[in-house]
């Protein structure tokens, strides 16, 4: 299976080993909850999906990479201790708790989730000292003296031999101790994913024209060349990071994360002809309504990776519209209840404490999230932009009469910002389809902008909410309206 069912199947688990009976005893006994063990090449996002879920799902995550552990910093150093067995006294050795257990427990008092995913990559690579203790743990849950708090869920990662010289084979006993997912690199799951992260167009548009250089390992006499999932993410933040500095993307850096030499050079080489393509489109414009007859024309007759990468660029464009929609609509969210809860809260204590108990609140939220690494990104952008308005609202209280009034201003003032915006973004969306219509009709070019559009969970909630004609009767004519209709009526019950 792909990393996106490999996702859904570690949701499933914990769905299911978190339900408890009535009188919160869980259904699955915990000694029957197998740990989950997900088999598969590197790069793929194993490691990415466990973060996710933990943020969607709302529950803690502790991660390890277990080929950094010895012995007895998984297991504890030992100590002795005097004690009695039928009147007779004994010298004993016990264990400190695990470095890994004692995070568990660490997480769970600076967070208050008593659930929680202990994920352990890279577990069947251990060193020959550690292997014994780390099938005992994958067996029975405990690591030394110690157990893994109750509601914790084990999840694995592995790399399969061919893949890795350090990997030890798991007998039969362990397997049969384990719950097996097995995972396979797919481009058109990273796909949707990368377009949710916003990886850079170059590399999207690249790789829909040379699919068979998104996941890569071979062997040579110079030794594993190889591209991952994993190393074209690294590359498209560094891409853009490179952009906002002015520093010249080139093969120099491309090399340094796809470990394929004729893959890397044949990148940066795209990159370049990208640029043209970027420079002589001017795609500000096209979604501004300003695109010119002649560009439309120059589109129509283009090459096939000339078009595609034109479409990436707009659909890019259009998808950084909607996400900041979905980030600024959380963040109005997030004022509107701090507002009511001052208004009900205000005869009895003053608009200012309220004001400062909600700016202790915030900071303490984004410190835990921080040191927990349970604050999803856009939870993190909602707090400090909260924070900031309660900030410049606090300073302005000074010299007012009526500090509620000043929030209330305050709001309204944001509000009418993003009213403004999300109707900006709705004219954007219209005049992309309009290009495309004008360029390519009813193509292949359309169909890729209109299913990006469905695929992306901002975008499809933004045109839910706010409405988009155009993509409606083009998602209609493409024989694609039913479907993607309950995808967003889905979308649309979500609280974005």
């Amino acid at each position: 299976m792909d990393i996106s069912q490999a996702k859904k199947q570690v949701e499933y688990t914990l769905t299911t080993y978190f339900t408890q009976d009535e009188f919160g005893h869980y259904l699955l006994p915990i000694e029957s909850q197998r740990p989950v063990l997900l088999m598969g090449p590197p790069g793929i996002g194993k490691t990415a999906i466990m973060t996710q879920i933990a943020q969607e799902m709302g529950v803690g995550l502790v991660s390890y990479s277990m080929t950094h552990h010895t012995r007895q910093s998984a297991l504890g150093l030992p100590y002795i201790v005097e004690d009695e067995f039928e009147g007779e006294s004994y010298r004993v050795t016990h264990y400190t708790m695990s470095e890994i257990i004692a995070a568990v427990h660490e997480q769970i008092r600076q967070t208050g989730r008593h659930e929680g995913i202990l994920f352990l990559d890279e577990v069947n690579c251990v060193s020959e000292t550690l292997a014994p203790a780390m099938l005992q743990f994958l067996q029975f849950k405990t690591f030394g003296q110690h157990s893994i708090p109750k509601g914790w869920v084990i999840v694995g990662a592995g790399n399969p031999p061919e893949y890795n010289n350090s990997v030890r084979e798991f007998d039969i006993v362990t397997w049969d101790r384990l719950k097996r997912v097995d995972v396979e690199p797919s481009y058109d799951a990273w796909r949707d994913y990368a377009m949710q992260i916003g990886v850079h167009p170059a590399v999207l548009s690249y790789l829909e024209i040379k699919k068979q250089n998104f996941y890569k390992v071979e062997s040579s006499a110079q030794g594993r060349r190889f591209t991952t999932p994993r190393g074209w993410v690294d590359l498209s933040r560094m891409i853009q990071l490179y952009e906002m500095h002015d520093i010249a993307v080139d093969v120099d850096l491309s090399s340094q994360y796809l470990q394929d030499e004729e893959i890397s050079r044949d990148f940066a080489n795209y990159y370049k002809i990208f640029n043209k393509y970027k420079a002589g489109y001017q795609v500000p414009e096209i979604l501004a309504g300003a695109a010119s007859e002649e560009i439309a024309e120059r589109a129509r007759t283009a090459a096939f990776d000339e078009r595609l990468s034109l479409v990436s660029m707009i659909i890019d464009g259009c998808l950084g519209k909607t996400s900041n929609i979905a980030e600024k609509q959380a963040y109005m969210s997030s004022l509107l209840e701090i507002l009511m809860d001052v208004r009900d809260r205000k005869n009895e204590t003053s608009v200012p404490e309220l004001v400062e108990q909600d700016i202790e609140r915030i900071q303490e939220e984004t410190k835990v999230g921080e040191q927990s690494n349970t604050a999803s990104p856009l939870a993190r952008k909602v707090n400090a932009r909260s924070l900031a308005f309660l900030v410049d609202a606090r300073a302005q209280f000074a010299s007012c009469q009526d500090p509620y009034a000043l929030l209330k201003e305050m709001y309204n003032a944001q509000l009418e910002g993003f009213k403004q915006e999300a109707d900006e973004t709705k004219d954007a969306l219209n005049n992309a389809f309009s290009f495309l219509e004008m360029a390519f009709g009813e193509s292949q070019e359309m169909l890729i902008f209109v299913t990006s559009l469905t695929a992306s969970k901002d975008a499809a909630a933004f045109i839910s909410h706010f409405g988009c004609e155009k993509y409606f009767e083009h998602n209609k004519e493409l024989l694609f309206y039913e479907r993607q209709r309950e995808i967003i009526e889905e979308l649309s019950d979500l609280d974005l």
